[in-house]
């Protein structure tokens, strides 16, 4: 079968990892992609729904290698416990920028498809955009006895009804952390909040369960 899809730089990603790179965009109605068309990108990504192994073998016989798995969950909101998060300011950018590094090193961006520290880096400049309001609109934080970050949620406002989980991190403190981002929909008049995980994070998978999210959608992250 061949590969129908259009080609789509990420500047930003570009940029920032240093490293020329471009997204699939799979469409069955799609012109076919030739591997010629690949070769002046240093890496190309391809997510596709889990569902579509036609689309997965032939991205493979392209050179394409499968990287990780992705679920989507849904959770429609309601009122719940406000669990009194605070929200994080600039003074919190550095420590949070620590601890965004190390709960996701081993994300897609890890090796060897990208430099060893790439993943941190990202995933840190992730949660100083949110704290800023630039990328996710907001990042909530819980504190211990002694006033330090001991777990963080960032949310985004997708549009009049929906948001969406960015990152999430915080041992012991899952349950805050939803009741956390639960609130801050139910506060904005939201009914839904998403939330995606990697399908070998089984922690993470379990909270949204207990949460009361449903299953959406699963996919698949490629790699060339």
């Amino acid at each position: 079968m061949p590969v129908r899809a259009s080609i789509n730089p990420l500047k930003w990603e570009t940029e920032f990892f240093g490293i020329n790179s471009a997204l699939l965009q799979m469409d069955d109605d799609a012109p076919e992609l030739h591997a010629d068309a690949l070769t002046s990108w240093s890496r190309v990504q391809a997510k596709i729904p889990a569902q579509r192994t036609d689309w997965l073998d032939a991205l493979q016989q392209l050179g394409f290698q499968l990287v990780e798995g992705e679920v989507d969950f849904k959770l429609n909101v309601t009122d719940s416990v406000n669990p009194q998060a605070e929200t994080a300011t600039e003074r919190d950018i550095p420590r949070l920028r620590e601890l965004s590094a190390q709960a996701f090193a081993q994300s897609r961006f890890r090796a060897p498809w990208y430099d060893a520290d790439a993943s941190g880096r990202f995933y840190a400049q992730w949660i100083e955009n949110a704290v800023r309001g630039t990328f996710d609109h907001q990042c909530l934080v819980f504190r211990d006895d002694s006033a330090n970050i001991r777990a963080f949620v960032s949310l985004r406002q997708l549009n009049d009804s929906e948001a969406r989980i960015g990152l999430l991190a915080g041992r012991g403190a899952g349950e805050q952390l939803m009741l956390a981002a639960m609130r801050w929909a139910f506060e904005r008049q939201l009914t839904a909040l998403r939330v995606g995980t990697q399908m070998g994070n089984t922690a993470a998978l379990n909270r949204y369960i207990h949460s009361g999210a449903s299953l959406e959608s699963t996919a698949y992250w490629l790699y060339r």
